[in-house]
Order: structure tokens, then sequence, then C-alpha cells
């Protein structure tokens, strides 16, 4: 042993060695070229790029060449260099959980009080025990059912193997006993009520081979493998320490055992999964199969003729694995289910549930092949302590990237992608037929005839893309984008529904950031019904012949422009009339922020050229007196000169979960709860609704089923005394790699925004404060939480970072908003985003609280900037001071701050259920 641990140290210290001359290499080489002429300069960072991707291909080649036992020892190789390489992310990550253990250990009084309030829940008075509450949990759990019985994807089904015909199968791997049935941290959910999966098989009629089961459950390394759940704190500081538990491997199977299976049925099943939690990303080694499960796979497709593969994961993980073996009959994604996730799988399997659910990702063979992928991880300045990530991929996100840059290329596109965005088959069939269409300048309209033509009920999706014409050099545009979507009822046999789909025409208009505006240009739309993005029913074409500009936003009449390009931060954006110049490269990164950006970072514009607002008057009103008033109604003013600098400042300083009580003024105190897949409490389990994560609700493509969840949540809080719901998550799979891609929906923002704005709807409707998050640009979990500058352009902002939120405003009405960790255009809390754009571009009316609050997020910045409550867990004593600091240098400002946020929240709360 002692020669394996003196050889790894050894191995250890070469790499570390080869890491400081490759860094040493980098930064001369960008010397170098830095140096040189513009023109010179340009193409030699595009031959370096283009050697990059050769040195990349060659790699991969070598592995495929090397034994098994040989790639293994390669890719840990691999994997030590990058963590190596990558020790600042890890160093950060200890560093913020002994910050908190620091603060909870050194400090006294006031502060530690109330990070204890905080943390215990001293503040959150909520019942779940009532009459109320027990029936809200009875529907919600049904409805958590139902939505898993949706969310199911049917992937593969050859010769009809499902359902199953002989009702007996073979459980195989340990998977099956620690089954994935949510997220982590804020995304977590109540799993008390959840269903064991052999419980749920035989709920279903499934019989499992017991001796199997006996076999794996009698393994040593399953013995704490079930019923155990922790808080999302506990989750996410694991995340924080570096992503959860090391893989133990796959326990084998033993020839007897296996032997005794083949006796027992010729069916045969294995889950496979993914395991991501919120603080922590995922890389792209754990996105596939360990060796350990890749030799099961292999061993029990060699032995059984009917072999189904179970995905369990929230992210996007590789699956060519399935192509290998002819056995390897069915392929079912559950993605994260829910607690009843399980009983859905065992329905599907029996056929008591026919799958109508479509995967909201691209599935492809190589996960790397993402040109986001090429910038995801930790980018440290050298010059500013801290980190910066570079969406160089613009536009291109997920299938956007596929179908364009494959686009005449069939075969090469079958190379790449598995499974196109938006796939899912069906135990029956459908036909379609275009019923009536009206296309024209304004909106689009399709009556679609959907009928069922095979022998079992189910239900279909009806998928709306188009085409826009593009000029190359021109304006970016995808080459196929989802225009808007479609579920029918379930349909008996020969049955028919008749669908109505719809949208606004401005909808395919691309952001011109060279002109300011939106704009149709003229030519060719390709309106397509598809069964996915790529295997299209139908296209119609609509002709525009003369190009038309968007000036201003539809509802608020606001004029457009760029509002993210103060920093004059230059970045490559990835365009498809050059891909190979343009291509995403980590390798060319300038690490040295310029000095604006620095100065935006670390400065702040405090606008004192405003009238001293009256505060501490007494003019009789109370919060009530304003129900059922404008958001601008004069009224407000009065109510608003009661306000002391003091009262103001405690009530946006401590706005963890809760806002708290002005009794003099009418203001109750609210309790504000996660999550995404149910109401949850970070610190504390409590008994409550437990749903699907996001991404299994969104692959439901059921907008009316997400409406009935949101309702659900809403009456649930109601019933619990709870008036703030921290969700949707409407951030896209920008990755396959992303921590947190299972509490988000999909890699496209108007699947994301549709759902979303249901989801949102249907709470609102109770009159809960509905918080859309993360706003925006959270899609990557390292460095996130010490700050980290996300730097984009602002077509591909606004075409697939915006949207989903945009539409939540409009469609839904939200008065609620949480800012995320990120810097955007150098400014944490950007007040071109958070007023500029929110408030006065889309007409949003309510408050905007931060994310937990991290020591680079300054209330005194914060408030100024229209970011209106801080989820402050440990640091309000200090943050407090902070705000009496500002206002003593900068009176008019902070008070006016202040004002701005107490309308905002107090206008958000007079909107609750409350009020009614």
């Amino acid at each position: 042993m002692s020669e394996y641990f003196k050889k790894r140290k050894d191995k250890k210290r070469e790499i570390v060695q080869q890491v400081r001359e490759d860094k040493a290499k980098r930064i001369e080489r960008k010397q170098e070229i830095a140096a040189m002429p513009e023109a010179e300069r340009k193409a030699a960072i595009v031959s370096d790029k283009q050697l990059l991707r050769e040195q990349k291909q060659q790699r991969k080649e070598e592995l495929k060449s090397l034994s098994r036992k040989e790639r293994k020892a390669a890719k840990k190789e691999t994997k030590m260099y990058k963590k190596i390489k990558n020790r600042p992310r890890r160093i950060a990550g200890w560093s913020a959980v002994g910050a908190v253990v620091l603060i909870v250990g050194v400090t006294v009084g006031p502060t530690v009080s109330s990070i204890a309030g905080n943390m215990t829940g001293k503040h959150i008075a909520i019942d779940t025990t009532s009459e109320e509450g027990v029936k809200a949990r009875e529907v919600a759990d049904a409805i958590a059912e139902e939505i898993a019985d949706e969310g199911l994807v049917l992937l593969k089904n050859e010769n009809n193997s499902l359902p199953l015909a002989d009702k007996k199968i073979n459980v195989f791997g340990s998977t099956a006993f620690t089954f994935k049935y949510a997220g982590g941290g804020s995304g977590a959910s109540d799993l008390s009520r959840a269903v064991n999966l052999f419980d749920a098989l035989k709920n279903a009629g499934i019989e499992y081979n017991q001796e199997l089961y006996e076999y794996y459950a009698g393994l040593p390394e399953l013995e704490e493998a079930t019923g155990k759940t922790e808080t999302g704190a506990v989750q996410v500081v694991k995340g924080m320490l570096g992503g959860g538990k090391e893989e133990s491997g796959e326990p084998d199977v033993t020839a007897a055992a296996l032997a005794q299976a083949k006796e027992y049925s010729d069916n045969a099943m294995i889950i496979v999964q993914s395991d991501a939690v919120e603080a922590a990303d995922v890389s792209s080694d754990q996105l596939k199969v360990t060796d350990d499960m890749h030799a099961l796979i292999k061993k029990v497709a060699e032995n059984f003729s009917n072999v189904t593969i179970i995905i369990n994961a929230g992210n996007t993980i590789e699956i060519g694995f399935v192509e290998e073996y002819p056995s390897i009959q069915s392929v079912l994604w559950v993605g994260t289910p829910g607690p009843f996730g399980t009983n859905s799988l065992a329905k599907v399997l029996s056929g008591e549930v026919n799958p109508s659910g479509r995967i909201t990702d691209t599935y492809v063979y190589d996960l790397e092949s993402s040109p986001a992928s090429e910038n995801f991880g930790d980018y440290q300045y050298e010059n500013l302590d801290k980190a910066y990530l570079n969406y160089e991929e613009g536009i291109y996100v997920g299938y956007r990237f596929y179908e364009t840059y494959y686009q005449g290329n069939e075969e090469g596109y079958k190379q790449a992608v598995q499974y196109p965005f938006g796939s899912g088959l069906s135990y029956t069939t459908f036909d379609w037929n275009i019923v009536s269409q009206q296309l024209n300048n304004d909106s689009i309209e399709l009556k679609v005839e959907v009928k069922n033509t095979g022998k079992v009920a189910g239900k279909d999706v009806v998928q709306v893309y188009y085409s826009a014409p593009y000029t190359p050099g021109g304006i970016e545009k995808s080459a196929i984008n989802l225009a808007t979507f479609a579920k029918t009822k379930s349909l008996e046999p020969g049955e028919s529904e008749t669908l109505t789909i719809t949208y606004d025409t401005r909808d395919m208009a691309s952001y011109d950031m060279a002109n300011e505006n939106y704009v149709l240009e003229k030519g060719t739309y390709e309106i397509k019904l598809g069964k996915n993005v790529h295997d299209i029913d139908e296209t119609l074409n609509f002709e525009l012949t003369e190009e038309i500009v968007y000036n201003t936003d539809a509802d608020t009449g606001t004029e457009y422009k760029n509002r993210f390009t103060q920093s004059e931060n230059e970045l490559t954006v990835l365009s498809r009339n050059d891909w190979e110049g343009t291509y995403p490269s980590d390798q060319d990164d300038t690490k040295v922020a310029s000095d604006l950006v620095v100065e935006r970072v670390q400065g702040h514009e405090f606008n004192d050229n405003v009238d001293m607002p009256i505060t501490g008057a007494d003019n009789g009103l109370k919060l009530e007196d304003l129900k059922g008033l404008d958001f601008d109604d004069p009224k407000w003013n009065e109510f608003l000169d009661q306000f002391t600098v003091e009262q103001m400042i405690d009530y946006v300083s401590d706005g963890a979960y809760h806002t708290i009580a002005i009794e003099e003024h009418g203001v109750p105190n609210t309790v504000l709860l996660d999550g995404p897949a149910g109401l949850n409490f970070f610190f504390k389990k409590f008994e409550a609704g437990a749903f699907p994560t996001e991404i299994v609700i969104a692959s439901t493509w059921n907008k009316d089923l997400a409406y009935e969840m949101g309702e659900v949540i809403g009456k649930e809080a109601k019933a619990y005394g709870v008036h703030g719901w921290y969700a949707p998550a409407l951030n896209i799979h920008r990755t396959p790699q992303g921590g947190r891609n299972f509490e988000y929906m999909s890699e496209d923002p108007v699947l994301n925004g549709m759902i979303g704005a249901n989801l949102s709807k249907g709470a609102g409707d109770q009159g809960v404060t509905v918080f859309m998050k993360h706003f925006i640009m959270n899609e990557q979990e390292t460095n996130a939480r010490s700050g980290i500058l996300v730097w984009s352009n602002e077509q591909a902002m606004r075409e697939l970072h915006l949207r989903p939120f945009e539409m939540t405003v409009k469609e839904a009405g939200v008065t609620g908003a949480m800012s995320s960790f990120s810097y955007i255009d150098g400014k944490w809390a950007n007040p071109e985003l958070l007023n500029g754009m929110l408030r006065d571009e889309w007409g949003f009316e309510g408050v905007v609280s931060s994310d937990a609050v991290f020591g680079f997020m300054e209330p005194q910045k914060a408030i100024t900037s229209g970011n209106d409550l801080m989820l402050d867990i440990l640091s309000v004593t200090k943050n407090k001071q902070l705000l009496k600091e500002a206002y003593d240098e900068h009176p008019e400002a902070i008070t006016v701050g202040l004002r701005n946020s107490m309308h905002n929240s107090l206008y958000a709360t007079l909107k609750t259920y409350l009020f009614n």
C-alpha cells in the first residue's frame, strides 16, 4: 500500500510541474500575441483555437485506442490535472464554509442572535397540521404523481418491448436502492412519503426477482444506501466542500445470482444516475456511466434479451452505450421525478400509463461537443479578487448549436446527436392534420387536428418551430427556434382533438445590437410542426415582403436600447458565418480586467442629486388603506412619508425567509420559503407537498398541469401561513454540467417561459408572492457565491437568458423576483437590469430580493440599484451598519433607495392573500 501512495505522490508532483509549465507557456504565448499587429493577432488567435481543437480531438482518438485499464488510468491523470489547475475553486469553497463557521463561532450579541434566529426559523411561524394543510398535501401528492406520469419520457422502444408483456422483471444494480427522487439545496423537497421502487413495482402488478433483491440488499455497500435525507443547508455546504461523495463503484453480480435471474425472467432493468446538488457543478466524467456500471450493463445485456435502461438524472448524461447492445430494447427517462415518481415509472412499465413526456435538452454522444462547455469552470482574474465566465457561445446553446452547425449535414448530425430536443415516444400513434392557418404580420394561428390512430389511449404534443431568413454576416440566427407548443387531452383510439395554436409574429424577431431594436427581416419564415426539433412533420411558408422594425416594447412602449455594454468588455462570440474563427476557447482569455471593469466592480455611483424625502410623518395611514390603488397612486407618497430611516433599514436588511412587521403602519410580517419542487425551509425539515423537480415539470410540456401545480402550492402556502414562494427557477441549461440543472427546466427559453409563467400564475392567483429566480445568468455554481462576472452580448442575453423572465412578468404578472449572485456588465444588482430592463422596459411592479447574502453583496448598493430585500442569514447586523454609514455619507440617495425598496416590497405584500 505504501508503494501505491509513493507512486501516486510522484505522479501528483509530476502533474503539478506540468500545470506550472503549461501556465507559463500560455502566459508567454499571450504576451507574444499581444505584441502583434491587430491583423496578425486575430489570425494567431484563430490559429491557436484551431490547434487546440485538433489536439483535443487527437487526445480523444488516442483514448479510444487504449485498453479499458489504460483508459481508466489516463482519465484519472486528466482528472488530477484539472483538480490541480482549478485549485482556487476548491479553496474558495472551503473559505466560504470556513467563513460561516468563523462568524458563528466568534460573534456575540445581536449578530449571533440574528444568525440563530434565521437558522432555527425563529421568525417563521407556520402550521402544517391544520385540516386545510393536510388536505392541501393530499391534493399536492396527487398532482405530483400526475406530473411524474406525464413527465416520463420514452426514448427508445424497439419491437414494442414496453409495456412489459411478461409482468416479471429482474432489477440489477445498487442504483435501484438509491433512487434519485429530487435534487438538493433550495430545490430539495419533503421526501418523507417517498415510495420505494420495489413497492411501486408491486403496486403496479409487476413482480420483481426477490432473490436478486435480497442479493443486493445484503451487500455491505448498500447498508446505508436508503432512507437518509438532509436539509438544503447541509447539501449546499457539502457541495461547497467539493461536490458530494466519491463514487463508491458498482458492486459486481455473481455468476450464481445471474443464473438465477435468467431463470426468473428475460426482462431486466438497470437505473443509471447522475448526482448534482446546489453549490457544486458536475464534471463531464460524472455525466458518463462509470466503468463498473458499464461492466454491469454489458453483463446484463449479454445475458437477457429485453433490457430496459432507466435514466434517473437531473442532468443530461451520455447514454451512447444503449446502442452498443441490441438487447437494450427500451430507454425511459424519469429525471428526478419526486417522491411518487417510482409509481409513475412502474405504471409506464406495466402499461397503466402511456408515456407522453418530451425531453427538454439535446442528448448528444459527447457532452463536451457543446460550445458552451468550452467556457465552464473556474476562471480567475489576476488583478481582481473575482472570477469570470465568458458566454462566448452567444445564442448557440443546446439545439440552437447542433441544428445550425449541422444544417445540410445529416450524417454529421446523426453522429453527434442521439436524441434531439423535444424527443419522446408513445405506446400509440397519432396523425396530424392542419385544419386551418392564418399567417400575417400580427400573429400566426394554426388549427391542428390530432387523431389517435393506435390501439391505446394517449396524449400527444404538437411542437411549433420557426426558421427565419438568415444573411451571412448579418444578425445571428439559429437555424430553428421553438415558437410554442400544445398538448392534447388523453385521446382514446380513433378519437380526435383540434388544437388552436397561436403566437405573435413579432416573437420571431431577432435583436439587432447595431441598431438597438428588434427586427423581422424580409424573406421566407418557415413555420414547422415537429415531433421534435429535428423531425419535422409539416412546413408552412410565411412570406414577409418588407422588413418590420420594433423600436419599443409592445406592452410598455419603452424604447429599446443596449443596456449591458457600459463595461466595454471585449468578447469573441460564436458566429455561424465563421464557426472555426469564432469557436469558443478558454485558452486565449484575457485574465486581466480592464480599469473600467475594476472600477465598475469596486465602485458605486450614489445619486445625491435628489430631493430628501419626508420621513417619520404622522399621516394616520395603514397599509390596508392603499388596497386596490395603482403602484404610482399619489397616496403611496403620503403612506411612505411615515417611515423612519431606521424602520426602513431594519425592514430591507432582515429579509431572509421573512419580512418584519411594523405594526404602527399596519405592515404585517410575512413568511417567504423555498422552493421550485415544493415548499421547504433551507435549515429545517417540515412536512409539505413535494413535486418533481423543474426539469420533469417542463418535460410534461403541459402548461395546464404547470398552472395546477402552482395553484396547489399557492393553496398549501395559504393553509400553512406562507406568503411568498422563492420559485420558479427560470435559468436555462447552458451546459450539461450545471449543478442546478435539475432545478431548471430546459435549454430553451420559450419552454422555460411558458411553463414558468403558468407555475407563477397558478400560485399568484392564490395571493402568494412569486419570486421568479435567479435574475439572471446563474447557470454555474463554481465561484457563484464569491461573486462571478458573467459576460455575454446583448442579443444572447435578450433572446435566451432574459426571455423566460420577460414572459413570466408579462404573462403571469408576478410581483416578485430574486436577483442572482452574478455581476452583469460588471455590476452585482445591476440597475440597468433591475430597474431599466425589469421595471421600465417590461413594466414589472413588485419586490426584488437578493439570493442568500455573501460578503460581496452590499446593501447600500442593492437598495440604490433596484434590489429591495436582503436574503441575509449571516450578516444582518453588519449590513444594517453599512446602511447607516452610507446614510451618513449619502443621506438623500440612501433615503430615496430605502423608500423605493419599501414601496416595491409593500406593494407586493398588499397583493397577497393577507389583504383579501
